[in-house]
């Protein structure tokens, strides 16, 4: 059992600071404090060549149906309880709002207001990078994002990313509030493409060695022959470049170094140094969820989720003291202990047998269920034209 995080000590002082923090990089670029708005960008409406985007009002209506009510509302307090129910009566405004925005090439300052909740990171905090920043923006513009998001080609229009404002919620209290122009608005429904197209340029230029981006996370992996280390340490140091160039700042702290040799006796390699700091080297790192060690085998991984999957089924027994019926168990089985088991069938079947055993109900085999869902995948694939393998 994995107790939750601990919430931060409601203190004003402390959600002011949070606030200074997180808009760090608004004053390194412009030298303005935070609180102080930056020249706004200079609007450019569309040409006759290129007419406003039109959203109408069944689209509007449509996406205001499908709001996940149990979400949380953004600052102007407009919950998706609210569109959802009243999606009818408040499609027809919504869409003059949105349509006068996309004409005048604005939006509105209300839309573009966030609200930061700070979650530890780690159940001691030492400093104030220990606190992961989750962002409440209006719900309202994340329908607006949805409908221009559908339509949107190669400009995007950069007054959604200015003079946007922000402040921090610990508790009953805030902090004040900060107008940043720096970066990508968190929470936000276009930010990942946005951050992904601003990330484009990143590449390697060495064939030797290759760059794989995931969101904000990027792996360097290099192919080193007759120890010539060269290629791989100059495509690092060009990483770090361009991030300077770009307003972006690694993360040194979390950056690890894996070598992959399967010689007897593997030569020693000088330690990679990014930013005067020193890369630790490890046995083995999770990479986007997947252990990876440097003999290259599962046993790492299959422990780790073999724990998280035995772990779970303490909630498993004790839903059977409370006599829940089999069917509850068995949704329960499938939605948290199923969904970890992925790979290494034989270890991972023991605990579908154990659940088995405390349910008194036979539980589908892992190995059929892995070949059910490719099949239904693969029917997906077949069906949808504009999926890339179609015509595989």
């Amino acid at each position: 059992y994995k107790s939750p995080s601990p919430s931060p000590e409601a203190n004003q002082q402390l959600a002011d600071d949070l606030n200074e923090f997180y808009c760090r990089f608004e004053k390194q670029k412009t030298g303005l404090t935070p609180s102080q708005p930056s020249t706004p960008c200079p609007s450019i409406p569309p040409t006759v060549s290129q007419p406003a985007l039109k959203i109408c009002e069944g689209d509007v209506c449509k996406v205001f149906r499908k709001q996940k009510i149990r979400k949380a509302k953004g600052p102007d307090g407009v919950s998706p309880a609210c569109l959802k129910a009243c999606a009818v009566q408040l499609s027809s405004i919504f869409t003059l709002i949105f349509n006068r925005s996309l004409e005048l090439c604005i939006v509105p300052s209300c839309f573009k207001c966030s609200t930061i909740i700070p979650v530890p990171k780690k159940p001691k905090t030492t400093g104030l990078n220990d606190y992961r920043p989750v962002a409440l923006t209006s719900v309202v513009m994340k329908s607006f994002e949805r409908l221009v998001l559908a339509h949107l080609h190669l400009s995007v229009d950069h007054q959604l990313l200015t003079d946007r404002q922000q402040l921090v919620r610990l508790g009953k209290l805030t902090s004040g509030t900060c107008t940043i122009s720096t970066g990508a608005p968190q929470g936000c429904v276009l930010s990942p493409l946005l951050f992904s197209l601003y990330t484009n340029d990143c590449t390697s230029k060495d064939p030797s060695v290759k760059l794989l981006k995931f969101a904000d996370d990027t792996t360097v992996i290099g192919l080193i022959r007759d120890g010539d280390e060269s290629a791989y340490r100059q495509e690092v140091e060009q990483l770090s470049l361009w991030c300077s160039r770009n307003n972006l700042e690694l993360n040194t702290l979390k950056t690890v170094e894996m070598t992959v040799d399967f010689q007897r006796k593997p030569p020693a390699l000088t330690p990679l140094t990014i930013m005067n700091s020193t890369v630790a080297l490890v046995g083995s790192f999770k990479f986007l969820g997947t252990n990876m060690s440097q003999d290259q085998k599962w046993d790492i991984h299959i422990d780790s989720i073999v724990k998280k999957a035995q772990q779970r089924l303490y909630f498993l027994r004790q839903l059977k003291k409370f006599n829940l019926p089999q069917a509850l168990m068995t949704q329960f089985y499938s939605a948290v202990i199923e969904s970890v088991l992925k790979s290494d069938i034989r270890r991972l079947q023991r605990t579908v047998r154990t659940a088995e055993r405390i349910i008194g109900v036979h539980l589908p085999n892992l190995q059929d269920l892995y070949i059910s869902r490719v099949k239904k995948r693969a029917g997906n694939i077949i069906q949808d034209p504009s999926h890339p393998g179609h015509n595989l």
